[in-house]
C-alpha cells in the first residue's frame, strides 16, 4: 500500500476541514462582535454564546493545523518486512476472518480514506488500539476490547 498516497488523501481531508473551521471561526467571530448581538437584558447571551462559539473553533482550527504539520512532516523510511510497528506504518489485522488496513499516523485518528479502492481506517498510538499495536511484528495477535467481548486481532502485514 502506498504510505505517501495514504498522507495525500488524510492531509486532502485535514486542509478541506481547516478551511471549513476556518470560515466557522470567522462567521461566530463576526456574529460575537456584531452590535445586533449586544445583549440586550441581564439574561441576553446571544454575544457571550458566539464568543464561546469562536473561542473553540479557534482552538479546534489550531488542532488541525498542527495535524497537518505533522502529517506533511512525516519521513517514510524503507521498511524491513518484519520490522516492528510504529507511527508511519500501514498494518493490516485479520479478525473473525476479515481484513482491515490500519494507518498509524501522527494525528487525528479516525479519518477513512481509500487508496486504490481499498478502506483505510487512521488511527493514533493515542487509541488503545494504536498503543497496543506498537512494536507489534506480523504474526502477533493481540486482545482489544470489543463491545461486551475481547476481539482477537492477528498482525497479517506491516508496510
Amino acid at each position: 500500500m502506498d504510505k505517501f498516497a495514504i498522507r495525500d488523501a488524510v492531509v486532502a481531508q485535514l486542509e478541506a476541514e481547516l478551511a471549513r473551521q476556518t470560515q466557522a471561526a470567522h462567521s461566530s467571530r463576526d456574529e460575537a462582535t456584531d452590535p445586533d448581538s449586544r445583549a440586550e437584558g441581564k439574561f441576553d447571551m446571544r454575544g457571550q454564546s458566539a464568543a464561546y462559539l469562536a473561542a473553540g473553533q479557534a482552538k479546534l482550527t489550531g488542532e488541525i493545523s498542527a495535524a497537518l504539520a505533522a502529517y506533511r512532516a512525516l519521513d517514510f523510511r524503507p521498511s524491513a518486512p518484519r520490522e516492528a510497528i510504529a507511527v508511519g506504518a500501514v498494518v493490516t489485522l485479520e479478525s473473525r476472518g476479515r481484513r482491515t488496513a490500519y494507518f498509524l499516523g501522527p494525528a487525528r485518528g479516525g479519518l477513512d480514506v481509500e487508496i486504490d479502492g481499498v478502506p483505510v481506517v487512521v488511527i493514533t498510538a493515542a487509541s488503545f488500539l494504536g498503543r497496543s499495536l506498537l512494536g507489534q511484528r506480523p504474526g502477533h495477535t493481540l486482545t482489544v476490547p470489543g463491545r461486551g467481548v475481547p476481539v482477537a486481532y492477528t498482525v497479517t502485514a506491516v508496510e
